[in-house]
């Protein structure tokens, strides 16, 4: 009688089980609809991805309205092609339709993650992971914007959910490495589903954005070693499977713009539109941060770029001063960059390399890089740009401090769980990795980029506060 008893109190009746699960979609589903109502975010590039969508359908060219319409490859067909089905089903003008979509989309997120949790700890870290997830104000925003970001994460999510499957978590060693999950046992057909399970939100992630490879880049490799080179042949299907869909993006290109471009631009630009690259690279000595981002960089041939917003870094000589100054003043009279003017910035971007080579190619990509992890994401709520001026606006000053507190927390629960050494954490520290350095060749930081990582911060965290691993509950 006493074993029997155990055993009901270790597993409850089905509806106290379900009853958490809903209480967190609930929750999850009521913070992201007040973020669809009260924030929406639909200007900047909202816009593009909107417009591109509409003219595909209307006029049936995948393109930009500037005047008239022209095809562009300013942006990769994914998130246009979500937006043109939902602008189909709900009306070219209705975008609140699509955000709700996406915020079931985002809730399918959640479940994922902590299916993901559950699978390679306990039940308790799937329920943990699920109400993370769920209530993390920083994924829920973007479910009420128009970008790419809330598809994203659903792609790494499921990426890692079928991963997980199929290498298996319940390996010899507490780091899954001998793993087989079900694939040995699978033939045929069976076999070609996993294949396919893999390879769709691969190349779905980088049909979204081109940063979004680097799902493919770290899971292909990571099942060929989790499974001790046994799955060579899944790995190396998924991964050619993967690249289909560009095929016809990259043709289309070629017969559109002659030019070979299976991606996007690295600067958003059409062939023939000029991308500064003396520009591009003084950036890079200077912004270390999103205030730079906006004040500075977005500014470029579309408003006036204040020279005293400019950090005290941007100034290496009284001489050096003298020239930005001067080169800042030429181009506010037309707020538009002129070759000469992009060869000036080139001209002291080689001076500023030159004279600190190791703050160029190290300290600025690692401050990037941490601004990008650390900084209070608020780009999407109406807070003044320089929120640490106190005296200015206080109220402001506080929320982000409490933004950097929440997304401080979720980084501490994240590093507990790794401690922890979960199954196939190989895999997810070097998905971290390989994302953070790409960030860090870039010129203009945004705190957004590192938002796909928290896919794998709420796993983590759910595994810190996920109590003792239980083999049986991993395996469910």
């Amino acid at each position: 009688m006493r074993e029997v008893r155990r055993d009901r109190r270790l597993d409850p009746p089905e509806p106290w089980r379900l009853a958490p699960f809903a209480c967190a979609l609930v929750a999850g589903l009521l913070l992201r609809v007040w973020w669809v109502w009260a924030h929406p975010a639909l200007s900047g590039d909202p816009q593009v991805y909107a417009d591109i969508a509409r003219n595909w359908l209307v006029h049936g060219v995948y393109g930009v309205t500037n005047g008239v319409v022209r095809p562009t490859l300013i942006r990769l067909p994914g998130y246009p092609l979500f937006l043109a089905v939902c602008f189909r089903l709900f009306g070219l003008q209705n975008v609140r339709a699509v955000l709700l979509v996406q915020v079931l989309v985002d809730l399918g997120t959640c479940v994922l993650l902590a299916a993901t949790a559950r699978r390679l700890w306990s039940r308790r870290a799937g329920m943990v992971t699920l109400w993370l997830a769920a209530l993390c104000p920083f994924t829920a925003t973007y479910s009420a914007a128009l970008l790419t970001e809330t598809l994203e994460l659903f792609m790494i999510a499921a990426a890692l959910f079928v991963f997980a499957d199929v290498v298996g978590a319940d390996g010899d060693g507490r780091d899954g490495s001998g793993g087989g999950g079900q694939i040995f046992s699978l033939k045929g057909a069976r076999a070609w589903r996993f294949v396919v399970l893999l390879a769709l939100p691969w190349s779905c992630a980088a049909l979204l954005r081109p940063d979004g490879a680097l799902l493919a880049v770290t899971l292909c490799p990571a099942l060929v070693l989790y499974t001790r080179g046994r799955a060579w042949r899944l790995a190396l299907a998924a991964g050619l499977l993967s690249v289909v869909p560009f095929v016809p993006w990259t043709i289309r290109n070629w017969h559109t713009f002659h030019v070979f471009e299976p991606l996007a631009p690295r600067y958003a630009t059409d062939p023939g539109e000029p991308t500064h690259p003396g520009f591009q690279r003084w950036t890079k000595t200077v912004c270390v941060d999103f205030t730079c981002t906006q004040e500075i960089y977005w500014n470029l041939d579309s408003d006036v770029m204040d020279f005293g917003s400019l950090p005290a870094r941007a100034f290496d000589t009284p001489a050096e001063y003298v020239a930005t100054r001067q080169l800042f003043a030429e181009y506010n009279k037309t707020t538009t960059l002129t070759e000469e003017q992009d060869a000036e910035f080139a001209r002291l971007a080689a001076e500023r390399i030159k004279a600190h080579p190791w703050r160029y190619y190290l300290l600025l990509p690692a401050a990037r890089v941490a601004d990008m992890w650390l900084r209070p994401r608020l780009e999407l709520l109406p807070n003044d740009l320089r929120w640490w001026q106190y005296g200015e606006h206080p109220g402001e000053t506080k929320v982000a401090y409490a933004a950097a507190g929440i997304n401080l927390a979720y980084l501490l629960l994240a590093i507990w769980g790794a401690w922890r050494r979960p199954p196939l954490l190989g895999a997810m520290l070097v998905f971290l990795v390989l994302r953070s350095l790409l960030l860090a060749t870039i010129e203009a930081p945004e705190q957004r980029y590192t938002l796909e990582c928290l896919t794998v911060v709420f796993v983590l965290a759910g595994v810190g506060l996920g109590g003792r691993r239980s083999r049986v509950e991993g395996r469910g």
